[in-house]
């Protein structure tokens, strides 16, 4: 038996382990591509049991999968056996409703979402829909919560709702994904619009030594982290940041989990290490300050020493 007859074997024993069968790039739990992830987004809402198989960890799954299939991306689903697409069919098959039907899952009633939009994205939205002779502005919130704002009609399964005069579209999935989505428009160069989404989870943001700047300046309570080693400390300091030893983090374990929390190393990597422990610890207010205090002695406090 060849390789390839071996990988080949491989693949149809695991797509017939179960009825529902997903190849992709990691664990359901932990997707590493944001198409799988977004997979993963959809089938979590309508199974609570079935299979993922890795193509990371075997290489020749990986490609045998594609050459099986004949379809040359990841991740690829399989139910009871059969071949069902990539994440864009998958992805148009919910929203449509035949995902559903397949997986002989009823279609859950998903109520429209409350949208808060302001004068100037009002504005600026309806001026591109008599521009380009649009009907609705569709809102799409993908699996890793990544905003999209286009011009588009309405599906069989879309919920429509309208926010200042502007109508809109959403998607099921963006529908339980947005309420109390809240879209603005800023003028100019670095302009544009801008979506503040409540409900996206908790991530470490990056900050620049200006935004850093303005953040101990406002931001009351906050703490300023220093994740160097004291040899590094010695040579080169911040005021106002406080050195991480054992005796600092359990002081911070015990703050209220809203306390603000700004890391800095030397460039930025050690800390953006340790912003990500503490939002695992459930802090929901993390800064990383980008370039670590080498930017900061650049372009905030140039007479702290550069090593």
């Amino acid at each position: 038996m060849t390789t390839q007859d071996t990988t080949h074997e491989k693949i149809q024993e695991a797509i017939t382990s179960d009825d529902v069968v997903l190849f992709m790039k990691g664990r359901r739990r932990m997707p590493q591509c944001g198409f799988s992830a977004q997979v993963v987004g959809i089938l979590d809402q309508m199974l609570e049991d079935y299979t993922t198989v890795n193509v990371l960890t075997d290489p020749e799954v990986r490609q045998g999968i594609k050459e099986f299939s004949n379809w040359p991306t990841i991740p690829q689903l399989y139910v009871r056996g059969k071949f069902v697409g990539g994440c864009d069919i998958i992805t148009e098959m919910f929203e449509q409703g035949e995902l559903q039907t397949i997986l002989g899952v009823e279609v859950a009633e998903v109520s429209p979402p409350t949208l808060h939009i302001t004068e100037a994205a009002a504005g600026a939205l309806k001026e591109a829909l008599a521009s380009e002779g649009g009907s609705r502005v569709r809102i799409s919130i993908d699996a890793r919560f990544r905003p999209t704002l286009n011009l588009d009609g309405a599906g069989p399964l879309d919920l429509e709702v309208e926010a200042g005069g502007v109508p809109f579209v959403v998607d099921r999935g963006t529908a339980q994904r947005s309420d109390g989505l809240r879209i603005d428009f800023l003028e100019g160069a670095q302009g544009g619009f801008r979506i503040d989404n409540p409900n996206e989870p908790a991530k470490v943001r990056q900050v620049g030594p200006e935004q850093a700047k303005a953040l101990l300046e406002g931001e009351e309570g906050i703490q300023f982290i220093d994740v160097r080693t004291p040899d590094e400390r010695d040579t080169a300091s911040i005021g106002g940041a406080r050195l991480l030893d054992d005796a600092y983090r359990a002081e911070l374990l015990e703050l209220p989990k809203e306390t603000p929390l700004l890391f800095h190393c030397h460039h930025g990597g050690r800390s953006q290490a340790a912003a990500e422990y503490f939002l695992g610890q459930g802090f929901t207010k993390v800064f990383n300050l980008a370039g670590g205090i080498d930017a900061w002695s650049r372009e905030v406090d140039t007479s702290i020493p550069r090593y």
